[in-house]
């Protein structure tokens, strides 16, 4: 049976009982504890929490939600069951059924014929697990559905029993595990190997809440929850493993096609050697995982989200490397499994083009550093040689990982054929003390959620009308207030209060927009509202002041927008939707909206690109952008379904969950039509002129423009304007003709920089004849150690020191100069072939020199250079030099 059956098949079970089909979420939420979605119950975690009341008819939902864990990812591939991306399905019940109907929908859908609409599991290979005392799942599994006792094991907290890894609910649960037979291990159930008996199925029975701890298990049980909840898990590649009668998840039909890629493009067998067996796999999981992350919107960086996918990204590429291939692999294995994802995942198909520029501009990047990175391994290789070591110390090899992205498995393939080893004792721990401090970090950055529950009534009983879109003033009720988080009865002049309304003209933050300025009025009594934000997508929160008077429960306001905000706010993000337009006419359609920001007068606009726009392609978007707003398009709003508004062509933002009903945004017809709840102008020509000033990288494969709107836009052309004919009157030309005359003066400076260079290098090298005179003998060697006249840098000490070198040829010569140069001590040591022949190394001396005049530096043997802030220090430097060339 084919994964995408699998999906359908647990779609419609629990849709033909009632539950209501949820589309699976974005891997990208927002949710300040979570990198990326990781259970099927992120999504529904607002109604697990209590925050928000569950829409869903009967209260029950489905959903084969895609997710992401990459706390193991160094165990991809060595474990046959362990995947980075994997598809969730689950069944949730907020307190509508509890554990007999979870245990009973599992196991129907389990061993149903598969004519039946099941999946056909022989009854017999099923085993199930409980927690420790839950009697009462104990008896369901023997007593109704007919599992005997010997098949249902207890197991503690750590195994059955489920929460977050933070405050918040908790209970235990059942595991479903299928006995694949004694082939796979030892007899005895999932206690005895759980390599032979395979985990399908986690039902949870979310009923308790938890409080704090530091790991799981380590916490306490604070109380229960206000209803029974049930939360389920399947693991659809898990099944599919087994249905379709595989050794491992790598060898289902949406993974296994790209090992045969990558079978083609290394020339490597798999199945051959355990090794190879795992870099395929690791290919294969890791091309899967990063297709799916720059689906929804992740684009490669050395930070959060942006660096896990460049990780996985090299983490592939250096596996096809070791396994043969020569050149750039990643288009082919994303290609394969964007092949294979696609029936399940059709929205690949319309960004197949921009995940491929993704993939090609990354591999390119990394293959550049693992050119790099050979040029640094080859020269420490060979310093080792000189010494006569056989053993990379970890530390360096730790350096070429981390500093320069440099693989420690390649880094170990090279020292073996260079016959040399690396100290991985050393660069485990300094892997360790690695984790170690990214663990504490972000074990600093995991907090609670957020409480929110003081707004749950309103948010299912009140949730705001907003007429914003029609009207900017209006009549409203205070239906509550919040003071210092605590719900209250009133507020007096002076107070910061959160004031909620029955319904209001204020626009609250959201899709890029900042939320409305205004006033709320009932007499004497004035609130200025400085922001608006929205709760559960359901409630209005107006933040303001008290200015005069008080504001009470009951109160009647008139709720008035800063009509002058509004106006410049909605200008902006009309004006951004134009330039993601004309982006788009210019680069295509991979230039995708990544997010954006409007408040009056300036918008920004971050896409996903791999390339900079050129000056023409900027000055063309510039263009385009206005010439719309010059057209004076008509700005059309429809309210419909999501699946209407995508037949539409409505383009829609990454991470973003829409409801079954949104609103498309047309300006122009089909010169922009996107998905947008905003607020517009009426016209295009009401945006006024945009002024594009900045385009630029914010990451990997991510840019942003920046532009200013309305006034703001002609204020600034006014500026440059000002600015151009100030600059024409002082050169004495016309406006037209700066560039020319500012290039022509531009080529005059640097005629001039590089005579007064070849100037100061000639003055330089007229005094190495007298320096030379310094020179002593230290031993066998020539040593000329001198302090030149203060002020010179550290490129002229280097000039001076090659020249001076060059004079000593010959001799087993040494050249230590050094200099103060404001707060700064550049100092240089160079020395002759003979020299180096003789066991002299720069790099040494010069971390010698170093310690005396509070600084650092290095390089090679023939030549090492430095910089310190301790001029004091020179003379004890030099006397330091001669020692140890004595």
């Amino acid at each position: 049976m084919q994964t995408h059956e699998i999906r359908e098949r647990f779609t419609q079970h629990f849709v033909d009982n009632g539950h209501t089909a949820v589309p699976s979420a974005s891997l990208i939420l927002d949710d300040p504890t979570l990198l990326f979605v990781n259970a099927g119950m992120v999504p529904f975690k607002p109604y697990f929490l209590g925050q928000e009341t569950p829409p869903f008819k009967n209260g029950t939902a489905t959903s084969i939600q895609k997710c992401v864990r990459t706390l193991d990812i160094d165990e991809v591939g060595i474990t046959t069951r362990h995947n980075t991306f994997f598809q969730m399905a689950g069944n949730f019940s907020f307190g509508a059924y509890f554990k007999r109907e979870a245990i009973h929908y599992a196991w129907d859908l389990l061993t149903k014929p598969v004519d039946d609409g099941g999946l056909g599991l022989d009854p017999e290979r099923l085993w199930v697990t409980v927690y420790l005392d839950d009697d009462e799942a104990a008896e369901i599994w023997n007593k109704e559905v007919g599992i005997p006792a010997e098949r249902i094991q207890r197991m503690g907290m750590e195994d059955n029993y489920w929460s977050m890894g933070i405050p918040g609910p908790a209970g235990p649960c059942s595991e479903i595990y299928y006995d694949r037979g004694p082939e796979y291990g030892a007899d005895g159930g999932p206690e005895a190997d759980d390599n032979r008996y395979m985990e399908i199925w986690n039902l949870v029975f979310t009923e308790f809440e938890r409080g704090p701890g530091d790991k799981k298990g380590n916490f306490e049980i604070v109380g229960e929850l206000p209803k029974k909840n049930i939360d389920t898990g399947m693991g659809v590649e898990r099944v599919a493993c087994i249905l379709q009668g595989v050794d491992n998840v790598y060898e289902t039909d949406l993974l296994r096609p790209v090992i045969d890629a990558a079978q083609q493009v290394t020339g490597a067998a798999y199945g051959a050697k355990q090794d190879d067996d795992i870099r395929f796999r690791v290919i294969a999981d890791h091309s899967r995982t990063a297709m799916m992350l720059i689906l929804d919107g992740v684009t490669p960086s050395n930070l959060g989200r942006g660096y896990i996918l460049r990780r996985l990204m090299r983490r592939i590429i250096r596996s096809a490397r070791i396994l043969g291939a020569t050149g750039p692999a990643l288009e082919v294995f994303m290609n394969t499994i964007m092949d294979t994802m696609t029936p399940s995942f059709p929205e690949i198909t319309e960004n197949r083009e921009r995940i491929i520029r993704v993939a090609i501009t990354e591999e390119k990047a990394f293959l550049k550093t693992l050119e790099s990175g050979t040029q640094l391994f080859d020269s420490a290789a060979a310093a080792l040689k000189d010494s006569g070591k056989t053993v990379l110390g970890g530390a360096e090899a730790f350096e070429l990982h981390d500093t320069h992205g440099f693989p420690i498995d390649l880094t170990v393939e090279m020292a073996a054929e260079a016959g040399l080893k690396v100290d991985m004792v050393e660069f485990d721990k300094a892997m360790a003390a690695q984790r170690a401090r990214a663990k504490a970090d972000n074990a600093a950055k995991k907090h609670g959620h957020t409480d929110q529950s003081i707004y749950r009534e309103w948010v299912d009983n009140n949730p705001t009308e907003f007429f914003g879109y029609t009207d900017l003033s209006g009549e409203a009720t205070v239906i509550g207030l919040v003071v210092d988080g605590v719900s209250a009865t009133s507020a007096a002049a002076g107070d910061a209060v959160e004031v909620i309304l029955d319904a209001t003209p204020m626009y609250a933050e959201s899709g890029g927009q900042m939320g409305d300025r205004g006033q709320l009025v009932a007499g004497d009594t004035v609130l200025d509202v400085t922001d608006v934000q929205k709760i559960g997508k359901k409630l209005w929160i107006h933040k303001a002041t008290v200015v005069s008077g008080g504001i009470e429960l009951g109160h009647k306001v008139t709720a008035t927008v800063d009509a002058t905000w509004r106006h410049g706010a909605t200008q902006a993000h009309s004006g951004t939707h134009l330039i993601h337009a004309a982006l788009r006419q210019v680069l295509g359609p991979t230039a995708v909206q990544a997010g954006s920001l409007n408040r009056p007068g300036y918008l920004r606009f971050d896409y996903q690109y791999t390339e900079a726009l050129t000056d023409e392609q900027l000055r063309e978007v510039a263009t385009i952008t206005n010439q719309a707003v010059d057209a004076n398009f008509t700005v059309n709003t429809v309210e419909t379904s999501l699946d209407e508004a995508k037949k539409m062509g409505a383009m829609a933002l990454f991470g973003e969950n829409y409801g079954s009903q949104v609103r498309v945004v047309e300006i122009g017809g089909d010169f922009s039509r996107e998905l947008c709840g905003g607020t517009h102008v009426a016209t295009s020509a009401e945006i006024g002129p945009i002024a594009v000033f900045s385009e630029g990288s914010v990451g990997s494969g991510a840019r942003r423009v920046e532009a200013y709107s309305g006034m703001a836009a002609f204020q600034h052309f006014s500026a440059e304007s000002a600015l151009a004919s100030a600059l024409a009157g002082e050169l004495k030309v016309k406006s037209a003709e700066l560039p020319d005359r500012i290039q022509q003066m531009a080529e005059r400076i640097k005629a001039a920089e590089k005579e007064i260079a070849t100037l100061r290098q000639a003055q330089l090298l007229s005094n190495a004849a007298s320096l030379l005179s310094e020179q002593t003998t230290v031993g066998a060697h020539t040593l000329v150690a001198v302090r030149v006249p203060d002020g010179i840098s550290g490129g002229d000490l280097r000039i001076l020191a090659t020249d001076l070198r060059g004079k000593l040829a010959g001799t087993s010569g040494v050249v230590v100069l050094a200099s103060a140069d404001g707060d700064k001590v550049p100092f240089i040591v160079a020395a002759t072939p003979e020299a180096v022949a003789a066991g002299v190394k720069s790099g040494e001396l010069v971390k010698v020199f170093g310690q005396y005049v509070g600084g650092r530096g290095g390089g090679k043997p023939d030549m090492a250079q430095g910089s310190g802030t301790e001029p004091g220090g020179i003379d004890a430097g030099f006397a330091a030099i001669v020692e140890t060339l004595s």
